[in-house]
């Protein structure tokens, strides 16, 4: 089975079902044989490009849409294991986890930061926010001098063109989702 047959078929059978329609159904509808249609399905044939056309038009598809490479809307990220910017020794580390997104401006990071230590974050441009979200441990956030504590599962936005400090005021390790828009 080639990957070109395979990705066909799948396709095919995932609008198929999407649709609602069985194999007999499309069989009637487009004029091909269940069997065809299994075996394009299950990436066993290689289909004509008239067998192609007929099942487009009876699913009100481009023909292209089982050629073209898919490009999904969704995409699944991972932290990445390089630190972005680690602190003195190591206490304060930021993994990316999604990188800057230029149409939509904004980048997300793992913090994570050793108890007892702070980090102390220069300002950004004017204009740009910062969502932090504890995901472990306990943050005491300063901003222009006033002090601000979030907790596991609690969420933080601040404006980030100011100088601001993340402090872990507990006994474990902080870990928090950073969310900066710009």
């Amino acid at each position: 089975m080639n990957e070109i047959n395979a990705n066909i078929g799948k396709k095919l059978r995932k609008l198929r079902i999407g649709k609602g329609y069985s194999l007999g159904d499309l069989e009637e509808i487009a004029g091909v044989s269940k069997s065809m249609l299994g075996q394009i399905e299950r990436g066993k044939t290689n289909p004509t490009v008239k067998t192609l056309w007929k099942v487009a038009r009876s699913l009100n598809v481009p023909f292209s849409f089982f050629i073209e490479e898919e490009t999904s809307p969704v995409k699944v990220f991972s932290p990445s294991k390089e630190v972005l910017v680690s602190g003195k020794k190591g206490r304060y580390r930021v993994y990316p986890l999604m990188p800057l997104n230029r149409t939509k401006n904004f980048e997300i990071y793992l913090m994570e930061i050793e108890p007892g230590y702070s980090y102390k974050s220069e300002p950004h441009s004017q204009g740009v926010e910062e969502f932090v979200m504890v995901k472990e441990g306990i943050l005491r956030l300063t901003v222009n001098s006033k002090e601000y504590k979030a907790r596991e599962e609690e969420i933080i936005h601040f404006p980030g063109d100011r100088v601001h400090i993340y402090h872990n005021i507990s006994e474990t390790p902080l870990k928090a989702y950073v969310l900066v828009c710009y």
